[in-house]
């Protein structure tokens, strides 16, 4: 019997050695890490998403190595992408929904009183570079920062080992810190420059890189042979304009070299590369009804634009290529969204997780199943404010919205508007199926309704005559931290 306990407690102690083993797998083995971000590059605006003006060979070729995520969600303007990304939470818990304060734009004759934003990234909040770092990788960021300048907002004191941050031109560009570079160079290259070097004095190491570039952001600057090669060649539909093209074409030079980089250095077996963008396309404004001209391109078929909370403004194009894991040229239908990404990170590098809750799900299991099914079955996007669109006219007013699946609902909070689409037959959402289908918008919109008390989400107030003008920023809840 005393033999018998003896054996039973040598194969307990063996089992549980061997999960430990598993569980703390040696750096070598956890993937490199590189993420590149355009900025305001919509859904349409590369070949393999769909157009026929604009040239991007090398993220259509990274699509043909990897995997493309068809529903792919972000918030509607920068900042509050960025926020959602490097948290992992909803901006109901951090505050972040916009850029800049409710004194942007002109509300005083709307109904509703916009909740007020926070333009900085908590600092109570563990972001994904601070746990990367404590998990042996090497981080650096090359690029368009926006969710905090100065001082212990920075990158650099977040848990970056490396940064430097420039937006706003992209020619005589500016630096932080500031650093030196030929006259004349061109933002997105001198930010690959960086990218390429950072890669090449880490090779020996799991690093994790963020590559936000700039470009496509306004003001429309690009390198004028690449200007002249896109004037000479015809408009297809909403994609016409020689200047952006050629800043899409400057993007995609910049994907190609961090490829190739990868590729020389032996580096691309083990590396996991992701292309997105942070929200939708400038562009869809006219054929929505709130301008009647100066769309930089169109989001078609998806509605709407940068700042609305249609998918023109919140899908996004996003491309993983993970060797030997993502099938080549392989798609995932699956709805995904910006919360995501921080969990996901967590996984690929055996990282610890934050102080902070998170509100996504990892993709790994997409990433190496596109059929396959994750635990959650919704995501959710709140915006309690304004963003204009000129001659008061609106981009969004505020709005809630969840998707389940195909179906899509959002309420439209200044009147309690419902709108109900099924994208899988409605990717333009044209057909407002809310009193056709009755019951699955009572359905969906109780879902929202739960999560919002979930989250203790802010909603706008009536607005008691009150003027546009500033108000001191809002806090962030510390109970959700």
């Amino acid at each position: 019997m005393a033999t018998a306990r003896f054996t039973v407690l040598v194969a307990l102690l063996l089992v549980s050695t061997f999960t430990v083993e598993i569980a703390a797998a040696p750096p070598a083995s956890r993937p490199n890490i590189v993420f590149i971000m355009a900025d305001d590059l919509g859904y349409t605006d590369v070949g393999c998403f769909g157009s026929k003006y604009y040239e991007t060979p090398n993220i259509d070729r990274l699509a043909t190595q990897g995997m493309k995520l068809l529903s792919h969600h972000h918030c509607q303007n920068c900042t509050p992408t960025r926020a959602a990304l490097m948290s992992g939470q909803y901006g109901a818990r951090t505050g972040v929904y916009t850029v800049g304060g409710t004194e942007r734009f002109d509300w005083s004759k709307r109904p509703l009183r916009p909740v007020e934003n926070i333009t900085d990234l908590p600092l109570d909040r563990d972001i994904i570079p601070k746990q990367l770092k404590a998990a042996g990788y090497a981080t650096g960021m090359f690029g368009k920062w926006h969710i905090g300048q100065q001082g212990n907002y920075q990158p650099g004191k977040r848990g970056f080992d490396e940064a430097i941050v420039s937006m706003g031109k992209h020619f005589d560009f500016a630096t932080t810190p500031k650093t030196e570079y030929p006259e004349g160079q061109y933002l997105a290259d001198f930010l690959t420059n960086r990218a390429v070097d950072f890669i090449t004095r880490h090779k020996n190491e799991p690093f994790f890189l963020y590559l936000p570039h700039f470009g496509v952001h306004s003001p429309h600057e690009a390198k004028a042979d690449l200007i002249a090669k896109f004037k000479a060649k015809p408009g297809v539909g909403g994609h016409n304009n020689a200047t952006y093209a050629a800043m899409i074409a400057s993007v995609d030079e910049s994907v190609g070299r961090v490829m190739q980089t990868l590729d020389d250095l032996k580096l691309a077996e083990n590396t996991v590369l992701i292309f997105t963008s942070d929200n939708g396309g400038v562009g869809g404004y006219v054929r929505e009804g709130i301008k009647k001209a100066g769309d930089v391109t169109d989001n078609a078929p998806l509605r709407s634009g940068k700042g609305s909370l249609y998918e023109g403004g919140t899908r996004e194009p996003f491309i993983v290529r993970w060797p030997s894991v993502t099938k080549p040229g392989s798609t995932c239908n699956v709805p995904t969204i910006h919360v995501d990404i921080f969990p996901t990170m967590l996984e690929l590098a055996s990282a610890p997780n934050p102080r902070q809750v998170l509100d996504g799900e990892s993709l790994v299991k997409l990433f190496q199943n596109p059929s396959g099914q994750l635990k959650r079955d919704a995501i959710f996007q709140h915006f309690p404010g304004y963003l204009g669109a000129g001659a008061d006219n609106w981009r969004t007013t505020p709005v809630s919205l969840v998707q389940i699946g195909e179906w899509k609902l959002m309420e439209f909070l200044e009147d309690g508007r419902l709108e109900l689409y099924n994208l899988a037959n409605d990717i333009g959402e044209a057909k407002n199926l809310a009193k056709e289908n009755p019951d699955k918008a009572k359905e969906l919109h109780a879902r929202l309704v739960a999560w919002r008390a979930e989250v203790n989400a802010p909603m706008p107030t009536k607005n008691e005559g009150e003027s546009a003008k500033p108000k001191a920023k809002g806090k962030a809840k510390k109970k959700d931290a």
